[in-house]
């Protein structure tokens, strides 16, 4: 059977108070921290990925992706008022779809927290990278590309990522304050962007709207790949869901948290995207088919040598600004990147450990994995190896296909999450429900059909990394978790 092993919800809620963790954070503080994790490379950096995909018809899809999630999180909200608990969609799944389930979606959970922080180490390397070559201090090309981009060995993405797993290795937590400052940060960089940008708006620009048509599931491009892409730039809000146990009235404030950031950046991004392809220009890089170029390739990296088009940018919205002629203020965005994405990537890898730890509490994985520093006090094997895996993948792969890698994960578990609530609807009608998904027959399964969608126009390498990935974790699950999970010995 598929659906067994099912660990009560009840029994859930007892596991996680023997290791429970104070409640402290309050709705306003969940929102800043879904705007926080939202807000990164996304919008910085993939921005320009998305153009080359679909032109200017990337305006469709941050809409087509903002609706995906939009959908997803109302699925998440009702089951994150239920189960106040760490462990996100693994937690959900375990305790309605069965332990099977749950341990594939929480090993795609890895690959969206653990890939994901690697795209955002990219990201801040494309912005240190430009800011160093605006000041005549450029690295040579090879340090400044990965390998498989075109390049070599992208130098500073690979010790953003060894210096941000030194940080959660000597004990470097969330704080509350500094996080409200580093949103706060990339809240003023977007708005200054927006009113510089959209009163440049030109409707020439937007001609031809779909150069890439809406692309194909085997392609990759057009507006449904861009779709697929961007929707890494709205992928952040369920790190909300996380902090469930730190969260105060829970039931309240985590649905809050996952709708207001949510709400919040769809606004920011829908601007700011009109503002860059309304601006100067959105047009993709052609080849010889007359198709826009698959972006991360050693041909796109030939076609943009001594380009100045957006989405060639590494940098785009700071590359806007200087072409709009504010170059000191296309400097101080990409200082702005620069300062705030380190916590993003810290969060990722953050995530991803938790969602391991959790996974070891159940007797899932090693308890090796969850081992405690005697001095920091931190799970630092699980750390080391996620931030050795996150620094060499960033290092060699190019954002793009890096970020619909990560998605693959992300779709799964936002599937799973969906189709969990309506059995839950079904096998416990009477639970009590303080955030129910409003006409949820029609939310859930338009959510699972939204992130079908979206993961059959990935990239191809995505494709078929995440089924390696998910074939590797069943013969993990299948040696090693099947019969030393807690809930099979009823050790839990």
């Amino acid at each position: 059977m598929i659906f067994w092993r099912v660990k009560p919800l009840n029994q859930i809620l007892e596991t996680a108070e023997k290791k429970s963790l104070k409640r402290q954070l309050g709705a306003l503080q969940l929102t800043l921290l879904g705007i926080g994790a939202v807000i990164g490379t996304g919008i910085f950096v993939l921005t320009a990925e998305a153009g080359q995909k679909a032109g200017p018809g990337m305006m469709l899809a941050f809409v087509i992706a903002a609706i995906v999630c939009a959908l997803a999180a109302l699925a998440y909200a009702e089951l994150a008022s239920m189960v106040p608990v760490s462990g996100s969609a693994y937690t959900y799944t375990y305790g309605v779809l069965g332990e099977l389930i749950a341990w594939i979606v929480g090993w795609a959970l890895g690959l969206e927290y653990g890939i994901g922080a690697a795209v955002v180490c990219v990201g801040w390397s494309g912005y240190m990278n430009g800011l160093l070559k605006a000041n005549d201090m450029a690295l040579p090309e090879f340090l400044r590309t990965g390998y498989f981009a075109g390049g070599g060995f992208d130098l500073l993405a690979f010790l953003i990522g060894l210096a941000v797993t030194v940080l959660l290795v000597i004990g470097t937590s969330k704080s509350a304050r500094v996080n409200s400052v580093l949103v706060a940060i990339k809240i003023i960089a977007l708005t200054i962007f927006i009113f510089l940008a959209i009163p440049a708006v030109k409707s020439s620009n937007f001609e031809p709207f779909l150069p890439g048509g809406w692309g194909s599931p085997l392609g990759g491009v057009g507006v449904l790949g861009a779709a697929a892409s961007i929707f890494f730039a709205y992928v952040g809000f369920d790190a909300v869901s996380t902090a469930a146990e730190e969260t105060k009235n829970p039931n309240r404030n985590i649905p809050i948290g996952l709708i207001g950031s949510l709400t919040v950046c769809t606004i920011f991004y829908l601007l700011v995207g009109y503002g860059a392809a309304g601006s100067v220009g959105a047009q993709p890089m052609l080849g010889a088919n007359g198709l826009p170029l698959d972006p991360g390739t050693p041909a796109m990296a030939a076609a943009c040598v001594g380009s100045d088009a957006l989405v060639c940018s590494k940098e785009p919205l700071a590359h806007v600004m200087r072409l709009l002629g504010h170059t000191r203020i296309g400097d101080w965005i990409g200082i702005a990147a620069i300062l705030a994405l380190p916590s993003v990537i810290l969060m990722m890898m953050f995530g991803q450990t938790r969602i391991f730890f959790t996974m070891s509490r159940d007797g899932l994985l090693p308890d090796a994995l969850s081992k405690v520093h005697p001095r920091f006090h931190t799970p630092h094997v699980i750390t080391i190896l996620t931030g050795v895996v996150v620094s060499v993948c960033a290092a060699l792969f190019p954002v793009g296909k890096l970020a619909d890698t990560s998605n693959s994960g992300t779709l799964l578990a936002f599937a799973m999450v969906s189709i969990g609530v309506l059995i839950l609807r079904k096998q416990q009608p009477e639970r009590a429900r303080p955030f129910r998904t409003p006409f949820a027959w029609i939310v859930c399964p338009l959510a699972v059909a939204g992130c079908l969608l979206l993961f059959v126009n990935l990239s191809m390498t995505a494709k078929v990394v995440f089924v390696t990935w998910a074939a590797i974790g069943l013969v993990l699950y299948s040696v090693y978790g099947y019969r030393r999970s807690h809930l099979a010995n009823q050790t839990a």
